[in-house]
């Protein structure tokens, strides 16, 4: 467009003097070797225009005939150039598809038309159609020479760093990602990879320097840098919390600062500060922490604060829990769990069974089938509560990939995902037909069907091995004592008749006999014998 306009301007300019020269018409004259020549201004001007015109046109038909070979050349090498781009990219598009021939037979137009040292994407292509093939050691071979090359260092180290994984050598792969990390931070997949390695590593230090240089370079977004930030300081403090209360409890604060609904960050700073006597300032962490979300470790660790508390105080806490958010299962549960401590087994009833029509899992059940052990203790009642335990859907669990843990870790054991743990019920109900009576009750119909109460005996408060000692004794000493005088028969009774055989050892006892020490089965009808007073001891 601007060369337009100059060449309009142009135009316009010679038009515009040649017309201020018919304007003022005039002669030139030039004397040459005695010779006079005179001729119109004007012809004199289109003269000198014209001969510099032809100069020109002399000079670029001069110049075009001494580079045409040059000119030649580089027009076919330029065409030859063209025809290997295109193959080029008819061939990564074949690779990208799967078509291993294809990207192969173009791999080789291309380097036939290109040289390999001017476009680096033949590399790439040739390692791409090996790994189609299946030629794993040439896809090596061809990633270590990218690797190499300042221009394709990071595509090379990339592709040794998946060779690498798949191959399962974990300390290879850890390797090429560190060094790509290191040359380049702001690539995701490398930065990524190396902070995953360094926390399965626990090297938390380097993982939060790397993080840092994420978040500076804008890899990462500002709420995930700091989610992740909180999940490393957090790991880092549980590994300071026996040996340094103090930086663990300082780490811990820090990662709630940077996600303030982070559960393990406050049950570490409240565990660090129990351990320095900040009972106040860690019960104030574990109630905001309660309010965000109520999590049984969080109840837990606040009813059980101080040691030396009984059973009531502890009550009154977890009551205080139940305040901060009331109609809440877990707060239920928890003032259930504490009213069982302290043998108020009403209020445990009544808070489980709420707890139950709120959310009939499986913790309420089971609290409750503890609280008719203790109360009433009997095994009826009890093994219906179990069975309605064993219908009701599980209670949430740390889960991650899969894999259910006890508590809270900072890198999934089954993929090393950095902050893959989840607060959530291990597994869903099951979908399809489900026989019947395997679907958990509601607490009205379990209550409906709880057996009837029985008569449970209490437990003796004398150990059984002291009543068989007693009876044992009192045994003996009945054996021992002389037998009394016999009777005078009456004189008017038929005579027994005599046998010849002499007595038996036995006669008079059950066909089965009787230990020394075995009182036998004694008749209700016969007298009370005398008791016998026997000092054992």
């Amino acid at each position: 467009m601007i060369r337009l306009v100059v060449f309009a301007l142009l135009v316009l300019l010679l038009a515009y003097g040649f017309s201020w020269l018919a304007d003022r018409p005039g002669d030139l004259s030039l004397i040459w070797e005695g010779q006079i020549y005179q001729t119109k201004l004007i012809v004199a001007a289109s003269a000198i225009i014209a001969l510099v015109a032809a100069v020109m046109i002399a000079w670029w038909f001069v110049r075009l005939v001494w580079t045409s070979p040059h000119s030649v050349t580089r027009y076919f090498r330029a065409r030859k150039r063209d025809r290997g781009y295109q193959a080029l990219s008819t061939g990564l598009i074949a690779a990208g598809a799967g078509n291993a021939a294809l990207a192969r037979k173009m791999a080789a137009r291309s380097r036939g038309l290109i040289r390999a040292d001017q476009e680096p994407l033949i590399n790439l292509l040739e390692a791409q159609a090996a790994l189609i093939e299946g030629r794993h050691d040439e896809a090596r071979a061809k990633f270590e020479a990218m690797a190499n090359d300042p221009e394709t260092r990071e595509l090379g180290l990339r592709g040794l760093y998946l060779e690498a994984r798949r191959l399962g050598a974990n300390e290879a792969a850890r390797q090429y990602a560190e060094k790509a990390a290191d040359n380049a931070p702001y690539l995701p997949w490398a930065a990524q990879a190396t902070l995953e390695y360094r926390s399965q590593a626990g090297r938390w230090d380097d993982a939060i320097r790397l993080l840092e240089q994420q978040k500076a370079a804008r890899v990462v977004e500002k709420a995930e840098a700091n989610r992740l930030h909180a999940v490393l300081l957090t790991a880092r403090a549980g590994e300071k919390l026996e040996s340094n209360p103090t930086g663990a409890r300082d780490d811990a604060q820090q990662a709630l600062k940077l996600s303030a609904d982070f559960i393990p960050a406050a049950l570490v700073a409240a565990k660090a500060l129990f351990r320095e006597g900040g009972v106040r300032k860690a019960a104030s962490i574990l109630e905001q922490a309660w309010k965000s979300a109520p999590h049984p470790e969080i109840g837990q660790a606040y009813v059980r604060a101080r040691s030396g508390d009984s059973t009531l105080d502890r009550l009154k806490r977890a009551e205080r829990l139940e305040g901060l958010r009331p109609n809440n299962a877990e707060s239920l549960l928890v003032v259930a769990q504490a009213a069982l401590d302290a043998r108020e087994f009403a209020k445990a009833r009544a808070k489980a069974e709420a707890a139950a029509r709120m959310q009939p899992r499986e913790a309420a059940f089971l609290l409750l089938a503890d609280i008719e052990e203790a109360e009433t203790g009997d095994q009826g009642r009890v093994r219906h509560w179990l069975a309605q335990a064993l219908k009701a859907p599980r209670d949430p669990a740390w889960v991650a990939d899969g894999f259910v843990s006890d508590k809270w870790l900072p890198v999934s054991p089954v993929t090393g995902r950095l902050d893959a743990f989840e607060w959530k019920a291990p597994f869903g109900q099951i979908e399809g037909p489900v026989e019947e009576g395997s679907h958990p009750a509601s607490i009205e119909t379990a209550l409906k069907t709880l057996p009837p109460l029985r008569d449970v005996k209490p437990e003796s408060p004398v150990n059984d091995h002291r009543i068989i000692e007693l009876e044992r004794a009192a045994t003996i000493a009945e054996a021992v004592r002389p037998a009394p005088a016999p009777a005078p028969t009456p004189a008017k009774s038929k005579p027994e008749p005599v046998s010849d055989r002499p007595p038996a050892a036995n006669e008079g006892k059950p066909f089965f006999g009787g230990l020394p020490d075995d009182p036998g089965v004694r008749d209700p009808r016969a007298e009370p014998e005398p008791k016998t007073r026997l000092r054992l001891f």
